[in-house]
Formats: C-alpha cells, sequence, structure tokens
C-alpha cells in the first residue's frame, strides 16, 4: 500500500469498507513508529498498543528498534534481591511430597539434617572463590574456659566433613580419614583431616562434604526403622544414631552462622520444628553432662539422691519463641526423673540464645533473660551447658 506521496509505507492494510462511516482510520507508519517509545514503557492504550502489536508483525525495521526500546527499559528497573528465601527449598519440596509422596521417604529423625546442610549448600553456591579463604572465628567452651580458634570457610567444611564421618563409618559408608582409622574424637578427627591435606583447604572441599551428606540421607532412608538406635561414637561418649543426626544438624547450622557471619550472608536459624528438635537433645544430655561435671569437682554436690525413674530436684526450663517449650532437667542424678513437683529454680530463654549457649557463642553470664530460685542450681545448669560445646 502507498502513503499519499506515493510510497509504500510499509503496512498491509485492509481497505475501508464502505458501509462504515465514521470508522476510526488505520494510524500510519510515522505515528506507530513515534509511538514505540510508549509501547516500550506498557504507556500506550489498548488500542495504540493493539495497532503498535500488529504493526510488528509485519515491519521489521520497527520490530528491531522496539526490541532494544523494550531491553533498555530493562535496564531502568531497580535492582532486586537475588538471595532466596532459605524456606523456599523446604516449601517447594513440602507441596510436591504432599500431591505425590516420596517413594523411599526421609525419616522425621533426619529431616533436620537433611535441611540444613541443604540450606548450607545453598550458601556455599552463593560464594565466590575467594571468600571460601575467609577468615571464620571459631569459639567453644572447655574446661569453663572461652577457647577461640581460627579457620577458614573451607577449613569449616572439613571440620564438618571429618566429623560426619562419624556416622558415615557407623552405617558403614566410607570414611573421608580413610580406612582402619583409630577412634577419635571430633576435635581429632578433625586435627587429623587438617593436617592431611597437602594444600590449605578450598572449595573443592564442598563436592565430598555434599556428597557424604546425600549418602548418609539416602542411606538411613532405606535402612528401615531399627537405623535409628545404631550407635555412633565420639571417641569420649556415644550417641544413637537418631541423636546423632540431631546434633550434626546443629552442627551444621552453627558453622554456618559462623561462615555466613564472616561472608556477610544473610542466614536464619532453622524451622521451628527442627529447632525444638535440637533443644530437645540438649535439655536431654543435660543431666548425664551435670553429673560428669559434679564427678570432676566442677558442679555442687548432689542435695538429695532418689531412686532411678523417681522424680527428683530439678530445674524448670522455659524456652521461649520458635521451638520454644517446658522442660524440666534433673539436678542430683541423671537418672532420676524432671518433676514439675520438685522445680527449685527457673530459667526463661529465647531459643536462639538457648542454642548459641550450648554451641559456646555466649557465656553462661550472657545467657539467661529470667532466672528465680536456686542460684546454686542455675549456675551449675548454665555452665553445663555451655560445656557441651566443642570444636
Amino acid at each position: 500500500m502507498t502513503g499519499a506521496n506515493g510510497e509504500d509505507d510499509g503496512l498491509a492494510r485492509a481497505p475501508r469498507p464502505p458501509d462504515a462511516p465514521g470508522a476510526e482510520a488505520p494510524l500510519s507508519h510515522t505515528v506507530l513508529k513515534s509511538l514505540l517509545g510508549a509501547w516500550a514503557l506498557s504507556a500506550c492504550s489498548a488500542a495504540e498498543t493493539e495497532a503498535v502489536e500488529d504493526h510488528l508483525t509485519g515491519c521489521a525495521p520497527c520490530a528491531e528498534e522496539a526490541l532494544r526500546l523494550r531491553n533498555a527499559v530493562s535496564l531502568l528497573h531497580e535492582e532486586r534481591d537475588l538471595d532466596l528465601d532459605p524456606m523456599l527449598r523446604f516449601r517447594v519440596l513440602d507441596n510436591c511430597l504432599k500431591r505425590r509422596p516420596a517413594r523411599i521417604p526421609v525419616p522425621a529423625w533426619a529431616a533436620p539434617y537433611d535441611a540444613e546442610t541443604a540450606r548450607l549448600d545453598a550458601l556455599l553456591r552463593d560464594i565466590g572463590e575467594s571468600e571460601w579463604h575467609a577468615p571464620v572465628r571459631l569459639k567453644w567452651y572447655e574446661d569453663d574456659a572461652l577457647v577461640r580458634r581460627k579457620s577458614t570457610v573451607a577449613g569449616v567444611i572439613g571440620h564438618l566433613l571429618a566429623v560426619d564421618g562419624l556416622v558415615s563409618g557407623a552405617l558403614g559408608l566410607a570414611d573421608p580419614l580413610g580406612p582402619d582409622v583409630p577412634e577419635l574424637t571430633p576435635t581429632e578427627r578433625t586435627e587429623s583431616f587438617w593436617k592431611a591435606l597437602d594444600r590449605p583447604p578450598n572449595r573443592t572441599l564442598r563436592a565430598p562434604w555434599r556428597d557424604q551428606s546425600h549418602a548418609l540421607v539416602q542411606t538411613v532412608s532405606v535402612a528401615g526403622p531399627g537405623a535409628a538406635d545404631l550407635t555412633v561414637t565420639y571417641g569420649d561418649f556415644a550417641l544413637p544414631l537418631q541423636d546423632a543426626l540431631l546434633e550434626r544438624a546443629f552442627e551444621c547450622w552453627v558453622h554456618a552462622e559462623d561462615i555466613a557471619n564472616a561472608v556477610a550472608y544473610p542466614y536464619d536459624p532453622p524451622s521451628g520444628a527442627h529447632l525444638r528438635g535440637m533443644i530437645d537433645l540438649a535439655a536431654r544430655l543435660l543431666p548425664g553432662a551435670l553429673a560428669h561435671r559434679r564427678r570432676s569437682g566442677r558442679a555442687a554436690p548432689p542435695r538429695r539422691l532418689v531412686a532411678a525413674g523417681a522424680p527428683g530436684r530439678s530445674l524448670h526450663l522455659e524456652v521461649e519463641g520458635a521451638g520454644g517449650g517446658h522442660w524440666y532437667i534433673a539436678l542430683d542424678s541423671p537418672a532420676a526423673l524432671g518433676s514439675p513437683d520438685h522445680t527449685v529454680a527457673q530459667v526463661a530463654m529465647d531459643g536462639v540464645e538457648f542454642c548459641q549457649l550450648v554451641a559456646g557463642h555466649i557465656s553462661p553470664e550472657e545467657a539467661a533473660a529470667g532466672q528465680d530460685g536456686d542460684r546454686e542450681a542455675i549456675h551449675d545448669v548454665l555452665t553445663t551447658a555451655a560445656s557441651l560445646s566443642r570444636l
């Protein structure tokens, strides 16, 4: 079709029906070209948008210009945070599994470990090469004193790999320290692993750590319910497998926060249900740990011994916030039963704060938000909670 000057304007238009008086005349090529900027900004009316888009299907120069304008407009948009919600994976998987249950589901007691290793792996995937060598300051309580140790992001992953190997060994999987490894404590395993490296730890440790965590979850998922009671030996103490994986989930979260702080990465606590399981494990370990401290003269002697399984003098631990609840800690014997009717002291704390105490990241003096009752019992329980920490 030609314009008023007889030149083809590039548009193929249907002839105007003679019986449509008052119908709006089609827009010219020049007008449509002038609308491309507004169209790219989505500022055209519905009729103009339709006309422009019809025109672009038959006019190659305008189509190219429109594409350039749209690309330019995309550069004007505000930057968006590309960090994914740490709970996104959990919500997606939860929704998928509700629609179609997994053929071999992960046991509930292994879910915290599965979740925390996945969250840490997401953090590691986001950091750059140089950040693997960022300094990480580790700290824990030992002999009632704060101990500090310098490492790197890669060094911490090596530590997790080495200690998770205790669980691997209990399940008959390969040990990252190699075959025929003598019985070592977690600290001894870490030191041995670090010394065996032929160069400083680097990002190559991510793959074996993640492969090992996947293998652990897959193995316990197919092992059957009896696997939960397998014994995992930590050198100077032992835990059933279900508690050992919960302890490893706790350790993974604690060190993920250490790494996140070192690289300025936002990191949230575990989900409420998983956090509660970690708190419950620490509360169950406290009576035995308190008895151990008492034998070494680091805690007050028992006040009133009772028969095993009988209610005895107790401290009421009230944990607030996510993962919160109430626990009654037996004070005089690990075989006694904690009881609300025999409470002599109470401590109220936030759930994350309690976990920081157990991890040795805060001191007993900094920990308790509220205290009431027997001061000696409170001191013994808080210092015992800090003593659960280690490298």
